[in-house]
């Protein structure tokens, strides 16, 4: 999409309006419930938004692997937000797990023309730390909206990141790209996108309402393996010692979270 001239928020833009429509056309049953819940739908598509546009901007102008990296330290954001809002225990393994994410981070983005501090070194770096947080955010609120339907929890994320990348493209460039811009291939393309992004959206929505929040989180690393292997084999793409270091660290404090046991009464 990107060799035929559309952004990333753009193909956001588009790939998310054919999942709506999709949506609409055969899963149109489930809105009853959406829009009964309008107190948690609208945060959680919202926050969805927010989450996926920052990711994809962070992607397209950052280093690959460090913007993963920054991203997946969501579930330390996840293991924090589920102590004080979900009411999750937080148990020594817990707070071994902040610990060591936090060396990981320093570790990664040492950089001594800053003096050492753990910072993102630019905008993409930042916004792919604040779009793992939403990232948190968003699995936190999942899990607490019992009360809601797989489909209606996968409405709002699709409604939210549909409406926040349009935004960000009228308050960007004051338009949008016309449909009659793309061709039949594009058209199978963000299709086949639509699809993947549909199933992915409800095993997420599936997997986070039935496990505890920290360790739903922790799964999603398996990400960094797959980013890896497609940025070595497609970009050319290499990670320094300190990143590889950092990155393992930030891995390693998952495990720990993850370790963490059931809390009695939690959905399995």
């Amino acid at each position: 999409m990107a060799q035929a001239g559309v952004s990333g928020v753009a193909s956001s833009v588009y790939t998310y309006a054919i999942a709506i429509v999709l949506a609409c056309l055969f899963l149109r049953v489930n809105w009853r419930n959406a829009l009964q819940q309008p107190l948690i739908i609208i945060p959680l598509g919202l926050m969805s938004g927010y989450t996926n546009l920052s990711y994809v901007l962070a992607v397209i102008d950052g280093d690959v692997m460090r913007v993963m990296l920054l991203f997946y330290l969501s579930p330390i954001w996840t293991l924090i937000l589920a102590h004080f809002w979900l009411k999750e225990k937080t148990n020594v393994i817990g707070y071994v797990a902040v610990f060591i994410s936090i060396l990981g981070a320093f570790v990664m983005l040492y950089d001594p023309h800053l003096g050492g501090l753990p910072v993102p070194k630019n905008t993409a770096e930042w916004l792919a730390l604040s779009s793992g947080i939403g990232f948190a955010v968003t699995n936190v609120i999942a899990r607490k909206a019992q009360q809601l339907s797989l489909m209606a929890k996968s409405f709002s994320v699709w409604i939210g990141v549909f409406s926040v990348s349009i935004l960000y493209m009228l308050y960007q460039d004051g338009t949008v790209l016309s449909p009659v811009f793309f061709n039949v291939r594009h058209w199978l393309i963000m299709l086949l996108i639509s699809l993947l992004l549909m199933a992915a959206t409800g095993f997420v929505q599936y997997g986070v309402t039935r496990m505890p929040a920290t360790r739903a989180s922790i799964l999603f690393l398996f990400e960094l393996v797959v980013a890896a292997i497609a940025s070595y084999y497609l970009t050319n793409t290499s990670m320094a010692w300190n990143e590889w270091l950092g990155g393992i660290l930030i891995m390693l404090a998952a495990v720990f979270a993850a370790g963490q046991p059931e809390q009695v009464g939690e959905k399995s």
